[in-house]
């Protein structure tokens, strides 16, 4: 069972990273298909991390997975709507939902281990702040995203080293790969359409 959810919530996950990736580098339609494909693969891999991160009692790194679908609905809402047709309560809630997370699941770990005891914790801060900061920009077509991506790829994939998830480790070490050029892709372009 173990070693399907890796395989699930790691593909999934990493399939999403390549489309965003691509996307970049792409003009309409093809940009706005692949990030509409990249939204709704994210949100069909949560599942698979939530029960790998419960499992092992990553409450804070659990709650922002799963918290993090509202954000992934709003990326999913925009990129529909090409960025065009704001829905002011949908940001008004995925904002409430973000923070909501990030206090649930901190204070649930600091409760459950008599505060920030472990190295464990200190790496699902990061990739707390990666994940829903970095959905929450790329959500908003904001490439400062990518970097808090990356932020949550080296995190994660530190996480998962020391649990014993090698599949899961590899998977956040080559989505970084395409996270890293994603930015840069990213970067590029708001150069050129600058000149």
């Amino acid at each position: 069972m173990d070693l399907m959810l890796q395989i699930w919530g790691g593909s999934f996950y990493l399939i999403n990273k390549i489309l965003f990736a691509l996307s970049e580098g792409r003009h309409e339609p093809t940009k706005k298909h692949f990030k509409l494909s990249g939204w709704t693969i994210y949100i069909l891999g949560v599942p698979a991390w939530v029960i790998v991160l419960a499992g092992h009692e990553n409450w804070i790194a659990a709650s922002i997975e799963a918290g993090g679908i509202p954000a992934m609905l709003l990326g999913l809402y925009n990129t529909y709507h090409d960025h065009q047709k704001p829905h002011q309560l949908f940001n008004r809630i995925v904002t409430l939902c973000t923070y909501s997370s990030l206090t649930f699941g901190l204070l649930y770990s600091v409760s459950q281990h008599g505060g920030i005891t472990s190295i464990s914790q200190v790496l699902e801060i990061g990739v707390m702040l990666g994940f829903l900061l970095g959905s929450y920009y790329m959500a908003k077509n904001n490439r400062i995203g990518w970097l808090f991506f990356a932020l949550m790829n080296l995190s994660m994939a530190t996480l998962m080293l020391l649990q014993d998830k090698p599949i899961l480790m590899a998977q956040q070490l080559v989505s970084l790969c395409f996270v890293i050029y994603g930015f840069m892709q990213s970067r590029s372009l708001r150069t050129q359409t600058a000149h």
